[in-house]
């Protein structure tokens, strides 16, 4: 299930929260994918409530409207990656079902492009069309021990096994760990890297001040980019220490999207969230003799002073003046 706020507006995390205890009331199976996203395994609420998918489906999109004004799309499958991937292909309040029949499930992949599979990233894209496997239905039809030598032996299993619509992974419930988030969306299609790392950058220096703000401290970083077929693609980092320092959760974002190795990507969107908060009183700080570390904090000292006394767009990094 993929949540549309209205006005193309980013879910804050009072609203996701909300629309994740809102799935709860139909089936304790629910898996958060932050930050606007989420799984659910209603095999046993089909049972209790007596109604089929995809009428739970209708019921679930008519609540989501009713209460938070949000709309989505859902994708109904047999397996978690299909649902995602169906979800993916309709528009804001589509219900789409896919049939578990192998024949639906294989034509329903065959033509769509590589870097619609999920857990296929662009440079593994690239890769794979290098070697004429441009979409899954060859991916598919490729000798396993050919798709192992490209990309690798666990890889390759794993590409193999989701281009045949194979994939064991469980929804998992859980307590979503606290976290918070950011995203900016570009105009259009967006190719310059700079572009992408002014906006990292707006969005490392949001999310340290709203961290500090709030006297709470990040375990990790993870990076989202959005593409402008609807695929996306996720990669997380963990801090040796809790951070809520800019400069830190700058240069891990740079280094995360430095690592998607992304050249002429069409991405419409980059998203940071900061997980596994803490309570910075909490969490264990080594010490430092770098006097230019020393000085960095007092200057973000100094910066969130400034805000908190003339508004947060009176201080800032040069330059996020050269986002668009």
């Amino acid at each position: 299930m993929h949540f549309h706020p209205a006005c193309g507006t980013v879910l804050d995390e009072e609203t996701y929260d909300g629309l994740l205890a809102l799935l709860a009331e139909v089936t304790p199976v629910v898996q958060a994918l932050p930050p606007d996203a989420a799984l659910m395994d209603v095999r046993g609420a089909v049972r209790y409530f007596g109604h089929g998918p995809e009428e739970l489906a209708e019921l679930l999109r008519v609540r989501t409207l009713a209460r938070y004004g949000v709309d989505c799309t859902i994708g109904i499958a047999g397996n978690p990656m299909l649902a995602r991937m169906a979800a993916q292909d309709g528009a804001p309040g589509a219900v789409r079902t896919l049939s578990g029949e192998p024949e639906a499930v294989a034509a329903f992949l065959a033509r769509k492009p590589a870097a619609a599979l999920y857990g296929v990233g662009p440079a593994t894209a690239r890769t794979l069309c290098s070697y004429g496997l441009d979409s899954i239905g060859r991916i598919a039809d490729a000798p396993l021990g050919a798709l192992q030598r490209i990309l690798g032996a666990a890889a390759g299993r794993r590409i193999h096994e989701r281009a045949r619509g194979l994939d064991p992974t469980p929804v998992t419930p859980d307590a979503r760990a606290r976290s918070m988030g950011a995203e900016h969306r570009f105009g259009g299609d967006e190719l310059d890297a700079a572009h992408r790392r002014h906006a990292l950058l707006a969005l490392a220096d949001g999310l340290g001040a709203r961290l500090r703000g709030s006297g709470q401290v990040a375990r990790g970083l993870k990076l989202t980019v959005r593409y402008a077929d609807g695929s996306s693609t996720t990669r997380s980092r963990t801090f040796t220490e809790p951070t809520a320092h800019t400069p830190e959760l700058t240069a891990a974002a740079y280094a995360l999207h430095a690592s998607l190795a992304l050249q002429r990507a069409r991405v419409r969107a980059v998203a940071l969230r900061a997980e596994g908060l803490c309570d910075a009183r909490l969490a264990a700080h080594q010490l430092t003799f770098d006097p230019a570390d020393e000085k960095a904090r007092r200057v973000e000292a100094a910066v969130d002073r400034a805000r908190a006394r003339f508004g947060v767009g009176a201080v800032g990094p040069a330059a996020t003046l050269y986002v668009a």
